[in-house]
């Protein structure tokens, strides 16, 4: 046994950090989901294999490594939305910015600055608060989601606070859907989004489970607005801040858009003092 220990490499070391990075990552997009009891179960095997493959226990070794070979075709069918989200994600420059304490230099190379102007989005969500008008808007980054704007009604019109407000009108069609703002145009309203599976509040309704879900698969943005209180909820990367105020939600568009010397100080400071 203490020949294991005498022939560490340093490359050894980095792939068991490497392992370590993957497996937390996992779990962090597993958890709060049925699929993280699997993945402990899987880990389990997995290490129960190796013990008994380093004490030269053929017999159970054989057995387990021939469940783990044939279970792989399982778990990528048991797995499958797990896996394209952890997909999504590593293609994503939200992914980079999880960690920019940590990969800061990284983050700077990837970091990108998007088109969007934030002011009609940010009065909207006031007056629409205002009056407990329910709202989901998707602001997309880099994914452009078409394959969300194909399930509603293409607008593709430039973006006002009138437009969205009357979009959301409890008459009009297209109120119960999501609009989707790309590139400082409203592309579509009406539009269908995936449904998280996470386990919420009671207070969480569909919208916020639908702005959750996109934020799963994508790294758009996505701002809902409570039909029964008018509060304002902000999600990003499959996270949601509950009832944040109209300065904190300009705050975060402006740094999840990379919009810092873009937005002028004006609206700022007048939302500011309004809320």
């Amino acid at each position: 046994m203490l020949t294991l220990f005498i022939h560490i490499r340093i490359l050894d070391l980095l792939d068991i950090f490497f392992v370590a990075v993957l497996l937390f990552t996992l779990y962090k997009l597993l958890k709060g989901t049925a699929a993280i009891n699997i993945f402990f179960g899987i880990v389990a095997i997995f290490l129960l294999w190796k013990i008994t493959y380093a004490l030269k226990m053929e017999l159970l070794s054989d057995i387990l490594g021939a469940f783990i070979s044939v279970g792989i075709i399982a778990l990528i069918v048991i797995f499958q939305p797990e896996i394209r989200q952890f997909l999504l994600a590593l293609g994503t420059p939200s992914f980079l910015s999880r960690y920019s304490n940590r990969f800061r230099f990284l983050n700077r190379w990837f970091q990108s600055s998007y088109e969007t102007d934030i002011d009609p989005i940010v009065v909207a969500c006031q007056h629409m608060s205002n009056i407990k008008q329910g709202a989901l808007l998707v602001v997309t980054r880099q994914n452009e989601l078409p394959q969300i704007v194909n399930t509603g009604e293409v607008v593709d019109a430039l973006i006002s606070s009138p437009i969205i407000e009357n979009l959301f009108f409890k008459n009009s069609p297209l109120h119960d859907g999501a609009m989707v703002i790309t590139q400082n145009r409203i592309k579509a309203a009406g539009c269908v989004l995936p449904v998280t599976k996470k386990k919420l509040p009671r207070f969480a309704g569909l919208r916020h489970r639908a702005a959750i879900g996109v934020t799963e698969i994508s790294d758009a943005i996505a701002i809902v607005i409570s039909e029964e209180t008018g509060q304002i909820s902000y999600c990003t990367a499959g996270s949601m801040r509950h009832d944040i105020s109209m300065a904190t939600l300009q705050q975060k568009l402006i740094i999840d858009l990379s919009l810092e010397e873009e937005v002028g100080s004006s609206t700022e400071k007048e939302i500011i003092k309004k809320d």
